[in-house]
């Protein structure tokens, strides 16, 4: 499929009827933040699509950095896919228990990867427990080990240098996928020693106007609507960025579901920029909220 007509996503109905092929493979890509109650392993242990399999995005990562859950190297991705029974000409099918959050980033990876063949489930683990389908406690079968090839697409994953690029030559336009507030910096962040605000230059989009209450992704037009309420020229690139690299990619899959394909995500996002007191960033005043406007910090 092209661009324009690829659709990313897969129906509840749909995957119930394809639950039992042999080229299916499902995962549970749930993921909650460390401080969580329940963590997103146990509520996958307790309740889960049958047969899926649980994908830790904080595992499938670069366990060396100092920052979480960035994408790991192709060959560590190949070899945990392969261990995980995932392999080569497999459909491969997302979701997670908010509907359309997390699941978006493994999407992002996978795409990363190369894979193409990989789609998201709309409204998630809430959509299906909502229309009474079947779910289990019960661990998946065994999976024998399968052939894994990951050729990496550079295009869709942006760095630090890359952003401070952008920032300096005012191209491509970024996208924050934060609150207001969290991007105006009149909230604080929720990791220790990062800093409130945004990267200058960039505009916000909060990840949260592209989904239904239903956790569904909102439908091609009115994501077009969005976007382009939202200041995003879809006629030039996207970098989509957030707090960790979670909640961009939702704006990447939105911006795919159009036919958009010309995006990248900055998988340090606000974590890494904010740490980095070298680093410029845009906030507003607390006085500001009614329309002051941002001010420009430097951390020298």
């Amino acid at each position: 499929m092209s661009a324009e007509n690829k659709n990313w996503l897969v129906e509840t109905d749909w995957l119930e009827a394809h639950l039992n092929a042999p080229d299916i493979v499902v995962l549970d890509a749930t993921w909650r933040l460390p401080s969580a109650e329940v963590k997103a392993r146990t509520a996958y242990e307790s309740e889960h699509i049958p047969g899926a399999i649980y994908f830790d995005i904080d595992e499938v990562a670069d366990t060396s950095s100092d920052l979480p859950h960035m994408l790991p190297s192709s060959v560590k991705f190949s070899s945990m896919m392969r261990k995980m029974g995932i392999g080569d000409g497999m459909r491969i099918i997302v979701y997670d228990r908010v509907g359309i959050f997390s699941a978006a980033r493994v999407w992002w990876m996978f795409r990363v990867m190369g894979v193409r063949d990989v789609a998201v489930l709309n409204g998630g683990l809430k959509k299906w427990i909502a229309e009474g389908r079947e779910v289990s406690s019960m661990p998946p079968a065994p999976r024998t080990q399968r052939h894994f090839t990951a050729r990496m697409d550079a295009r869709l994953v942006r760095d630090k240098s890359d952003m401070a690029g952008a920032v300096q030559q005012c191209e491509p336009q970024i996208v924050d996928a934060r609150s207001q507030k969290r991007y105006l910096g009149l909230d604080e962040e929720p990791r220790e020693g990062v800093r409130a605000g945004h990267i200058p230059g960039s505009s916000n989009l909060h990840y949260e106007l592209l989904v239904n209450e239903d956790g569904t992704l909102k439908d091609p037009e009115s994501l077009r609507q969005i976007f382009t309420a939202n200041g995003i020229d879809l006629a030039q690139p996207v970098i989509t960025t957030c707090g960790s690299g979670i909640t961009a990619a939702i704006l990447s899959l939105g911006l795919s579901q159009i036919g958009h394909e010309n995006w990248s995500v900055y998988d340090g996002s606000w974590t890494e920029w904010g740490a980095d007191h070298s680093l410029p960033l845009e906030k507003s005043e607390p006085d500001s909220e009614a329309g002051s406007g941002p001010r420009a910090e430097s951390a020298a």
